[in-house]
């Protein structure tokens, strides 16, 4: 039976104090061949204290998996090693391979794995961004776009739609507005909208984005293939994001209703995340930001084209169109190219001002065929939305000039008794000027807007009018319920009777 740490300890005791294997064996209560064994392996640098493995039958065999397993690089099976051996005559069970072989899978390991160098990062040098799967609203999933400033270790997570080279231009243009500036390097991974293909290991570079690159004063870079430990920031970022974002039975977050509580949720965690002190500069990220934007590009004053979105030209009805959709836009761009790009539930359009600079002149919550985005601010000539304009006033003569000069009553009685089909309307316009010379402008143009309003167009209406507004107003007193002028209720009994 082998002996317990205690025991051998007290053997390598007595040892020491007798000097001698017969006498330390009498105060172990042990043979002295025990006391021996343990003083050899003592003595030849070996660890007493540790077990020695028992000779197995896989043993002569050893070479042959160590070899295998060299030769796959570490990924062959054991049950493939076990036949393997089973045809060169070994005649153990397959569980005895099973444990040679993952002994020499983590011997293997242990020799190839892959060493790291603690990065430093410098200041305004680099930005990696990467993307997660969002959570689902309404059966449709979404995207993350999450971004991460490697020296402050400042955080922006983005939701979209979609990850199409329109989209990814505009997270970035955004990511970067918001930093106050661009960094020197891009980071990000070998997508479709990023790598269009490559050649010999090297990567080929997407023209837009390239161009895109160029048009910010930064360099665009993508990691190894499959290799996500060479932007691990943005990792950490994605995981972080996802953690906090997407609704599990982890965090029993609660479902989005909209998309834009989506966004809303983006906002707060990147103001907690960047606001409070960092684990590994014990920092906010937001104060450090402030210290890195020195170090940053300045950022053209117009975004990248292509972050823009798609052209549309405004039609003489002050609209585009998108996705079969009429949109309005404010006046003054028609017969102009706009760009129209999606964001979250809204369409947002870019035009250009008086001066020529680019700017948002509208954002519309996007519609679907059928039901169009028409705002009547839009057309201020067009009240309530009605196509045909009132007929503007010319007045021809003297007389119809003379009315129309009392007020804005006077062109409201002229409108509506037009309207109503009044007759002698010329000779009533007459009769209003007499009055105004008489009683004053402002006396008879209230007159003519009270007359308009209770459609009072007869002979003698005006000066009625007139009348009851030169009689003093009376004063209408409550009445109190307290007091009553009856004397009893006596003559109410043979009511109803």
């Amino acid at each position: 039976m082998a002996k317990q740490h205690v025991e051998i300890m007290e053997i390598l005791e007595a040892f020491d104090l007798t000097r001698s294997a017969w006498s330390a064996a009498q105060l172990a209560d042990c043979d002295a061949k025990t006391v021996a064994h343990y003083i050899a392996l003592r003595d030849a640098g070996y660890d007493p204290l540790r077990r020695l493995r028992r000779a197995r039958v896989v043993d002569p065999y050893l070479d042959k998996i160590e070899e295998l397993i060299d030769r796959s690089h570490g990924k062959v099976r054991a049950d493939v090693v076990y036949d393997r051996l089973r045809a060169m005559g070994f005649a153990g069970d397959e569980r005895t391979v099973r444990r040679a072989v993952a002994e020499a899978k983590t011997a293997y390991r242990a020799g190839k794995r892959r060493t790291y160098r603690p990065w430093i990062p410098e200041p305004g040098m680099w930005l990696q961004y990467d993307w997660g799967t969002g959570p689902v609203i309404d059966f449709r999933p979404t995207n993350l776009f999450c971004a991460w400033l490697a020296w402050s270790r400042f955080r922006i997570t983005l939701p979209t739609w979609d990850k199409t080279l329109g989209t990814v231009l505009s997270c970035v243009d955004n990511t970067l507005r918001r930093l106050g500036g661009a960094p020197t390097y891009m980071l990000t991974d070998n997508e479709k909208t990023l790598t269009t293909d490559r050649v010999a290991g090297v990567p080929i570079r997407h023209p837009a984005l390239a161009a895109a690159g160029r048009h910010y004063g930064m360099q665009v870079e993508t990691c190894v293939p499959y290799d996500p430990e060479t932007k691990g920031g943005s990792e950490s970022t994605v995981k972080i994001a996802k953690a906090d974002l997407v609704p599990t039975e982890a965090n029993l977050l609660p479902a989005y209703s909209s998309f834009r509580e989506l966004v809303s949720a983006c906002e707060d965690l990147g103001t907690d995340l960047n606001g409070r002190p960092h684990r590994e500069t014990r920092r906010p990220p937001a104060e450090m930001l402030i210290e890195e934007r020195a170090h940053l590009h300045t950022l053209p004053t117009e975004p990248y084209a292509v972050a823009l979105g798609e052209t549309r030209t405004v039609h003489d009805n002050q609209i585009v169109r998108w996705g079969s959709v009429p949109y309005s836009t404010p006046p003054g761009h028609i017969g102009e190219e706009v760009w129209c790009r999606v964001e979250g539930e809204e369409l947002v359009i870019i035009g250009r001002d008086q001066r020529g600079l680019l700017i948002e002149i509208i954002r519309h919550e996007l519609s679907t065929p059928g039901h169009p985005r028409i705002l009547d601010e839009h057309y201020p000539g067009h009240p309530n939305g009605r196509g045909i304009k009132h007929p503007q006033l010319r007045p021809r003569n003297d007389s119809e000039r003379n009315f129309l000069a009392i007020g804005p009553g006077a062109e409201r009685w002229l409108r509506t008794a037009a309207a109503t089909g009044v007759s002698r309307v010329r000779s009533k316009m007459a009769r209003a000027v007499e009055l105004s010379a008489l009683f004053g402008r402002e006396r008879i143009d209230q007159a003519l807007l009270r007359a308009a309003e209770a459609e009072r167009f007869g002979e003698n209406d005006l000066a009625s009018i007139l009348e009851h507004i030169d009689r003093p107003q009376l004063t209408l007193l409550p009445t109190d319920e307290r007091f009553s002028a009856q004397t009893g209720t006596g003559a109410w009994k043979e009511f109803g009777r």
